[in-house]
């Protein structure tokens, strides 16, 4: 046999066309996770405990049986009807191949739980999805469907993702039809336990438990079915016969006998927090239902509409769950309710700045004026008056690597990194020399051009206050604004001479308090504008280049200044710039997003485009003048 062999032809046909599950995130960096549903936060003591442990909890094989006794006594059952597993995913799956097989239907309610449908098709089955929408448990279509070729009806209550419930009703109903039942109770403590009584005392249900979310232990991967003996112990043979680790099991055990207030005090935060939570996006233009989970469902505008909104938050540091591209959901966000009233407070906070902006914060060198030949050129020229050559990759690097916003001070650290040791105000004033010039030589500020045209500007301005937040000396800021009449554009222009540069928030914040707003988006085009954003609890937008392609053409155009740009827009000829020899504009982006940009933009359309998505918002697209060479 000659060259690789073709791996994928040894796959079974069922796990071929699988992809693993994963869930879609954006690459900005997240401290706030809202996307899983995990409960509340155990104290550190939990884990300090496992030390009480004896070693034998990792030294010797685990046994189950202890908790499964201790659960069964719980809820008053036999101890043979209870199956500990590697969480509750783990158990459904024992129980599809348990009872699933080639000829048999899987009748499952959608949208749910998205791993059930996976499970039934590994074990052979034909799954029968049934439609369920934003009205009841659709018991009787479920009922319907079901017949001798049944293996399993599906009932999640709460449901996964639309928090939507399943009434006692509507398990006898799907009971009745004589098929086992699965009875996915995964949040359940978070609604009405009603349901949990009636499935215990029905003979063809299996219930699944979990202590991943109200207890706060999904990382521990322990959930546990309580079912018929006989099908307890066909789901007992159909997996790993020590799938739980043993440290997992004490610390279960412990936080069953330790937890129980704690987890009733969080429930009844959740409980508070997500009607408010339904509410504020309600507000916002979302279509929320009611939801009886640990997370609020809501329907945005649009799928457009439901990405940014993700990305907006992410953009924040806080993570919830989309579905981009898939159909039914791609319009729709899972938000998990944080149960803790300062995350609850950040969470709304950030879905008002993502939804219902009050301001526009702009920096100023890179997004509305074009400093190729300005500011960047006196980086080069000054290291150059001292024998140093410097690149646009090498601006660039400094830049990215953030704390950078005076180019007084990228300019020494380039040259204190080839090794000159040279006084900080001899390099600013050679820098500001260059930048004001004198009576024999221009200043190479003449060279600065306004990015966006102007009218762009002023319809923003006729919607929004807009702000200007720039690590410019006051006086070179004023100086462009006046050139470009755009001073009168902007309430607010804040400067190095006013606050702290970026990253530091302070800038950021106090543009806030001069237009007195709390809820903005801020575009800027290096990592200190997007981390000063962050910080301040504004939207940050990444901004790569000045230019954009316009429409179709024969040809590109590679040029560093405004002069080659406007020259091939006026032969309709796409420009592409470089911010300096060899630098192109869109290696930016990573460094943006990795900074925490929520999106990275490299045209105004693109701005004006997320304007439009909001729910509620005035004009729509033919509000904004078209765009002009």
């Amino acid at each position: 046999m000659s060259g690789r062999p073709n791996a994928r032809a040894w796959l079974a046909p069922r796990a071929s066309a699988l992809t693993a599950y994963q869930v879609p995130r954006h690459g900005a960096p997240i401290d706030l996770y809202l996307d899983g549903n995990e409960g509340l936060t155990p104290p550190p003591g939990l884990l300090a405990a496992l030390g009480e442990a004896s070693v034998d909890v990792v030294r010797r094989y685990p046994s189950a049986r202890a908790l499964e006794a201790r659960l069964a006594a719980r809820h008053g059952v036999e101890p043979e009807r209870v199956l500990v597993a590697a969480g509750g995913d783990d158990a459904i799956d024992r129980l599809c191949r348990a009872v699933l097989a080639e000829g048999r239907t899987l009748v499952l309610p959608v949208p749910t739980f998205e791993m059930i449908a996976r499970y039934g098709r590994l074990a052979g089955a034909d799954v029968i999805e049934v439609p369920w929408g934003d009205g009841p448990y659709p018991a009787r279509a479920v009922a319907a469907q079901t017949d001798a070729r049944t293996g399993l009806v599906v009932l999640v209550s709460p449901n996964n993702p639309t928090g939507r419930v399943a009434t006692v009703d509507d398990l006898h109903a799907v009971a009745a039809a004589g098929a086992l039942v699965l009875v996915d109770l995964a949040y359940v403590e978070f609604g009405d336990e009603a349901l949990w009584r009636a499935a215990l005392d029905l003979p063809n249900t299996v219930v699944i438990r979990t202590l991943s979310k109200a207890h706060g232990l999904a990382g521990l991967r322990v959930g546990y079915a309580v079912g018929p003996v006989e099908v307890i112990e066909a789901m007992r043979a159909s997996g790993a016969p020590y799938a739980v680790s043993g440290p997992s099991l004490w610390l279960a055990g412990r936080w069953l006998d330790q937890g129980a207030d704690a987890v009733a005090r969080f429930v009844g935060e959740v409980k508070q927090e997500r009607a408010g939570l339904a509410t504020t996006l309600r507000a916002l233009g979302a279509d929320v239902p009611d939801s009886e989970a640990n997370f609020v469902f809501a329907r945005l505008p649009s799928p457009a509409a439901a990405l940014w909104t993700r990305d907006a938050l992410a953009g924040l540091g806080v993570a919830v769950r989309a579905w981009p591209g898939r159909a039914g959901l791609d319009d729709a966000l899972r938000v998990t309710v944080p149960g803790d009233a300062d995350q609850h407070a950040r969470l709304v906070a950030g879905l008002s700045a993502a939804l219902r902006p009050q301001a526009l914060l702009f920096d100023l060198d890179g997004v509305l004026a074009d400093v190729s030949g300005s500011y960047r050129r006196c980086i080069v020229e000054t290291a150059a008056s001292y024998g140093v050559a410097v690149s646009g990759d090498d601006i660039v690097a400094i830049k990215h690597a953030g704390n950078a916003n005076n180019d007084w001070v990228v300019t020494h650290r380039l040259l204190a990194a080839r090794g000159m040791d040279v006084p900080y105000d001899e390099v600013r004033a050679r820098f500001e020399a260059l930048y004001h010039g004198d009576p024999a030589r221009p200043g190479l500020h003449e060279t600065e051009s306004l990015i966006e045209a102007h009218a762009a500007l002023a319809a923003l301005a006729t919607h929004y206050p807009l702000a200007i937040v720039t690590g410019r000396p006051r006086r070179d800021a004023d100086r462009f604004l006046a050139r470009f009449d755009l001073a009168r554009l902007f309430t607010a222009v804040i400067t190095m001479d006013d606050a702290p540069l970026k990253p530091d928030p302070a800038p950021v914040r106090l543009a806030l308090a001069r237009l007195g707003v709390t809820d903005a988006w801020m575009i800027g085009d290096t990592p200190d504008d997007v981390r000063a954003a962050r910080a301040a609890g504004v939207v940050p937008l990444g901004v790569t280049a000045p230019l954009a392609r316009l429409g179709v053409a024969d040809a590109w155009m590679i040029g560093d200044t405004s002069d080659d740009v406007r020259a091939a827009r006026a032969a309709g000829v796409v420009p592409l710039g470089v911010t300096a020899p060899g630098e192109p504009y869109a290696s930016a982006e990573p460094a943006l997003t990795a900074a925490g940009a929520a999106r990275v933009l490299t045209t105004w359309t693109g701005l004006l485009a997320l304007l439009d998505l909001l729910p509620g918002a005035h004009g729509g697209p033919a509000r904004w003048p078209a765009r002009t060479p």
